[in-house]
């Protein structure tokens, strides 16, 4: 299989202007590969062409190598008109996490987990739901290409991210839908799309 994050060992060209965005959960199973597939979804309806300059993947803590995506998962992004073929669960590395310009997790402790396998990573190191508040108050960024604008971004919550009130850890978590109804898939899926159209939204030209 290619690995999604570049050539060897994950090593990017110095030719790479790619955005690499990673999605961490517990097993790479429902939340994370939900989200991947989701942001592809995203960035794609909101850039078309352009979108291919943003990779999108995922990892888990606590994954099997190898293992398809949970029924749940790829059952409600078909519902979605979202592709789910050729997934495959790893487990996140130092490496992967090196290579990302953009980690977002779950929850507040797989983002401690990340750190800990790489504390480099800490200033683009962010559960989803905290980096979408955070993106929500940075001023709009519609110049550059659309990894330009990201990286931007990156730095805007950054740099603004004092102005945002503090939520109780917990607020900043993604429920795992794993051994629920389906319905819970698709709460888990909702919540994760409205968190990646708020940051789309804010490299999205009006």
């Amino acid at each position: 299989m290619v690995h999604p994050f570049g050539g060897p060992g994950g090593r990017k060209s110095v030719t790479d202007y790619r955005f690499r965005m990673l999605f961490v959960c517990h097993a790479n199973l429902c939340r994370s590969p939900l989200a991947e597939r989701l942001a592809r979804r995203a960035f794609d309806d909101a850039f078309g062409p352009e979108a291919a300059a943003i990779v999108t993947a995922s990892a888990g803590t606590r994954a099997y190598d190898g293992s398809p995506m949970h029924r749940g998962s790829a059952e409600v992004l078909a519902e979605c008109g979202v592709d789910a073929s050729d997934f495959v669960s790893r487990t996140v590395s130092p490496a992967i996490l090196r290579e990302s310009d953009l980690v977002l997790t779950a929850t507040a402790d797989q983002r401690s987990a990340c750190l800990m396998l790489e504390p480099g990573a800490i200033r683009r190191t962010f559960t989803l739901r905290q980096f979408a508040r955070f993106a929500a108050v940075a001023p709009p960024i519609w110049e550059g290409s659309v990894p330009d604008r990201m990286r931007r971004l990156v730095d805007e919550v950054n740099t603004g991210r004092h102005r945002v009130p503090r939520v109780p850890a917990e607020e900043d978590d993604l429920p795992d839908p794993v051994n629920q109804p389906i319905e819970a898939f698709r709460i888990c899926a909702e919540d994760v799309w409205q968190s990646l159209r708020g940051v789309v939204g804010v490299i999205t030209a009006a």
